[in-house]
């Protein structure tokens, strides 16, 4: 069976015409698309207690659908009794079909659960790559409130191939993302 997630289906339909009409590009292959969606946890108290590694990690493969694997520290910091080769974080990257399906569930189920949620900041980062912060893992659906131990937030990175912020703007704003007003 050829299962394709709807927000690539709106990508090829909707989108790249879209696109085409308002930056005038020649070609189809010219239309800047999503390339990766990297979801990073840093957890600093994670330094002191390794459970927290270990339950960020079932955390994030729920809400990411993948398996997610822990980072490690690149030297010795000893103000924060940081060790060499610590697990001091969690990332997972997501790409293709299941970059599109968490992108979905972020736009239409996650986002809108933040309390007083006023859009998304429009700064991208010189080219054409989006992050934003998360405050809470709670947001998303695939977690249950009762088995959390700690209230943890994420960084998430949305990777285009967008030459300038504006194509990526253009391109976020048209999977329907919301950015502030």
């Amino acid at each position: 069976m050829n299962y394709t997630p709807t927000l690539q289906e709106k990508y090829t339909k909707e989108v790249v015409p879209a696109l085409i009409k308002e930056f005038g590009y020649k070609s189809k292959m010219e239309v800047p698309k999503i390339e990766k969606i990297v979801i990073n946890q840093g957890i600093g108290k994670a330094v002191a207690d390794k459970k927290l590694i270990e339950n960020a990690v079932s955390e994030l493969t729920l809400i990411a659908g993948q398996k997610a694997i822990p980072t490690y520290s690149k030297k010795d910091i000893s103000n924060f009794k940081l060790r060499k080769g610590v697990p001091i974080g969690v990332k997972v990257t997501l790409r293709r079909k299941k970059m599109y399906e968490f992108l979905e569930r972020l736009i239409s189920a996650s986002l809108p659960r933040i309390r007083d949620f006023q859009g998304l900041n429009t700064k991208l980062d010189k080219r054409g790559n989006y992050t934003f912060g998360i405050t809470e893992q709670i947001i998303f659906p695939e977690i249950d409130i009762d088995k959390i131990s700690q209230i943890l937030g994420m960084d998430i990175t949305i990777v285009t191939t967008a030459k300038t912020d504006e194509e990526g703007f253009s391109l976020l704003k048209e999977f329907g993302i919301p950015f502030k007003k």
